[in-house]
């Protein structure tokens, strides 16, 4: 490896504290929830949390990457919506029941709009956040005017949507009714592998930390930029993408407004993950945990007897303590690093 390149990797794989720290709040949370309320620690409960669970965690793991490089995209609900909608509209007008058909349209134009986003965002030399904050309301609004916003019912869902909806890896009955791990879940821990592999194995992953660090430095060592970010933003699209189809899949109900507004909470989940905002340093697993513990934040505080609206307050506290304690541990890595040089 170009050694001005590795220079820029100083964090790819060194362990993050923030995940033992996540670790052990989610643990502790988990431990108190079900003390309180012996109705939570169920297989139902379970079984919901992987299910609702599994749409956040897919588009977290894209936003991951995107944030590594040092990009913020708040754009991919309108890249999730219109992929996602479009291609369920037009399979019913085309009379296509087929799940995978479905799916490989939606991927196709989700990542049309990541390439559409990465080449703007290149050409354009700004800020990724007012780029993709832009092109977040032309997704939408070239949806509504050539698509529309006709929700899409149930009767008149494709079968094999519905039946993806269902669809679950391991069954079991809970107080009668049936229930079970959905397949959403395992497809998000394929997605999970797959942004794994890529970020730790390959060179391309590497090259994306690097970016994330110092794009111009990155570019003087010889590294395709453009090419890169032809790669991370098609790769949220996609995601984006199957995670709109796995919504309506899991909805029963086709709503082209369904998913705007959830930029936010998703981006929050991957900083109190422990990924900096300004790139080059973050793991996956911490991504995952941050996710985890805004997933159990927000379908559990029923179980303390507190209303949906402390969500907010209490996801916003956690994800500030997780930039102050992520910029607090950097500082402190930088006066040990001058110590020792000194």
């Amino acid at each position: 490896m170009i050694p001005k390149l590795r220079s820029l990797l100083p964090n790819v794989k060194r362990p993050n504290s923030m995940e033992k720290t996540l670790l052990t709040i989610i643990i502790l949370y988990a431990m108190t929830v079900s003390v309180v309320n012996k109705h939570f620690f169920t297989l139902g409960t379970l079984a919901d949390l992987t299910r609702n669970g599994a749409t956040m965690a897919i588009l977290a793991a894209g936003v991951y990457v995107i944030m590594i490089a040092g990009g913020i995209d708040v754009s991919f609900p309108a890249v999730a919506i219109m992929s996602g909608y479009t291609s369920v509209v037009f399979a019913v007008n085309a009379k296509i029941n087929s799940i995978l058909v479905i799916l490989i349209i939606a991927a196709v134009i989700g990542a049309v709009l990541g390439a559409i986003n990465a080449l703007l965002i290149h050409w354009l030399e700004l800020p990724t956040f007012i780029v993709t904050l832009g092109t977040s309301s032309i997704f939408y609004g070239l949806m509504t005017t050539t698509v529309g916003t006709k929700p899409v019912t149930i009767s008149k869902m494709p079968s094999s949507l519905l039946e993806f909806g269902r669809c679950n890896i391991v069954s079991f009955t809970v107080n009668g009714q049936q229930n079970g791990i959905s397949i959403f879940f395992l497809i998000s821990i394929f997605v999970y592998i797959f942004v794994w592999f890529i970020m730790n194995h390959t060179s391309l992953g590497h090259s994306i930390y690097a970016i994330g660090n110092s794009e111009e430095f990155a570019r003087r060592a010889g590294l395709p930029v453009l090419g890169i970010k032809l790669f991370i933003y098609p790769l949220m699209g996609v995601l984006a993408a199957i995670m709109a189809i796995i919504s309506f899949a899991n909805l029963k109900f086709v709503d082209p407004t369904s998913i705007m507004g959830t930029e936010l909470t998703v981006i929050a989940a991957v900083v109190i993950g422990g990924t900096r905002i300004t790139g080059g340093y973050g793991t996956l697993f911490g991504t995952f945990l941050g996710v985890a513990l805004t997933q159990l934040l927000n379908n559990t505080l029923v179980f303390l007897g507190l209303k949906s609206s402390w969500n907010n307050l209490f996801i916003g506290g956690v994800m500030i303590a997780a930039v102050v304690a992520i910029y607090y541990g950097e500082k402190l890595r930088n006066r040990k690093n001058m110590s020792f040089l000194g």
